[in-house]
């Protein structure tokens, strides 16, 4: 009998999947700290119009390879998704902050430990040089995220300092991008 692989996937946000997407902010408890997402203060996620109109603005300014990136602040927003249920996301800004950095990340809580927020990072960084044409990253992580600090570190980063932005302390890494 054959075995069934199932492998993680990077996807655009979709309305399509509300309630896995309620699952998954279940899964790290109430708040604004789900990386990657893009969740800010004003959003309605519980409704499933306010939920929409936010899957809505994650996407409306993605784009492709050779098209050149729209006169506004924006990112790639992905999903990582396995059997129907989001794991976590992963956005790359299509500019330079910084302070924010150009990637962000989160796995939920019940996937760590799993390699996804390594491989999804690894496969952003392949979009930010072939999409975006970009030589290097700077990618923030907590400072007493080390966790995250590893997987960076696993994908070339080279740590560069620590930012105290007044609220929190960050580890800022650099990551080149081979051609």
């Amino acid at each position: 009998m054959a075995t069934v692989s199932h492998m993680p996937a990077l996807i655009s946000p979709t309305t399509s999947l509300y309630a896995a997407f309620q699952d998954c902010r279940a899964d790290w408890g109430p708040g604004l700290h789900e990386d990657g997402f893009g969740i800010g203060p004003e959003d309605d996620l519980d409704s499933p119009e306010g939920f929409a109109d936010w899957v809505r603005r994650r996407v409306r300014l993605d784009h492709g390879a050779g098209a050149p990136c729209p006169d506004e602040r924006h990112a790639s927003c992905r999903w990582i998704v396995e059997d129907g249920q989001v794991l976590g996301a992963i956005a790359m800004r299509h500019w330079q902050d910084d302070d924010l950095g150009q990637i962000g990340y989160g796995v939920r809580p019940s996937a760590r430990r799993r390699g996804l927020a390594s491989w999804a990072l690894g496969e952003m960084l392949r979009e930010a040089r072939t999409v975006l044409g970009l030589h290097r990253v700077l990618i923030p992580c907590l400072e007493d995220n080390l966790a995250s600090a590893r997987t960076i570190e696993g994908q070339g980063g080279v740590f560069q300092g620590i930012l105290d932005t007044g609220h929190v302390r960050v580890r800022r890494y650099w990551i080149t991008l081979s051609r």
